[in-house]
């Protein structure tokens, strides 16, 4: 398995269900990687919708991808703190193209000042319909929503500031290099 290396830039890119691509980020940057997880920074990077509309991220944003949790984490740097849009997804995969999930449309989004909002129900369930997601993968999914907000009481991981402070500023030093 190819594994990039801290300082290299990867491209993020998410499929539905069916297989079908659904959106890509150009430019990443990686942090860290380890078994299990990959943390990365982007900053006005280059999105494309699967109908070819592009548009460019607004902030900086540290990436949180796991292979054992089903979700990811975007965590938005901006003026006014940080907001948080994390992915119900499949744990990500990685290869020498990018690093690919499977978005399961729901999310869950964290204001700056902690309130928290479970977005996309309506899709969720409109594509559990249509491309007959397994009972397991619905458990799974729910079993999930749980986990992540768990550690957004808790302030687990990336829903530290310490945390976005230490990556940031990893990622300051290394955008700094080139």
């Amino acid at each position: 398995m190819h594994l990039p290396k801290e300082g290299d830039y990867i491209a993020i890119q998410s499929y539905k269900h069916d297989g079908s691509l659904h959106r890509t980020w150009r430019d990443t940057m990686v942090l860290k990687t380890s078994e299990n997880s990959l943390i990365g920074c982007n900053d006005h990077t280059l999105v494309t919708e699967a109908d070819g509309r592009h548009w460019l991220t607004r902030e900086p944003a540290i990436v949180y991808f796991h292979r054992k949790y089903w979700f990811n984490i975007i965590a938005m740097i901006r003026e006014n703190g940080v907001s948080y849009y994390c992915n119900l997804a499949s744990p990500f995969v990685i290869d020498r193209e990018a690093l690919k999930y499977i978005d399961y449309d729901l999310d869950v989004k964290v204001f700056p000042d902690g309130e928290k909002r479970l977005l996309d129900v309506d899709e969720y369930e409109a594509h559990a319909k249509r491309w007959s997601y397994s009972p397991e993968i619905d458990h799974i999914l729910k079993e999930n929503v749980k986990i992540l907000v768990d550690w957004i009481n808790e302030g687990k991981g990336p829903f530290s500031q310490a945390y976005i402070d230490i990556w940031y500023q990893r990622y300051m030093e290394l955008s700094h290099r080139r």
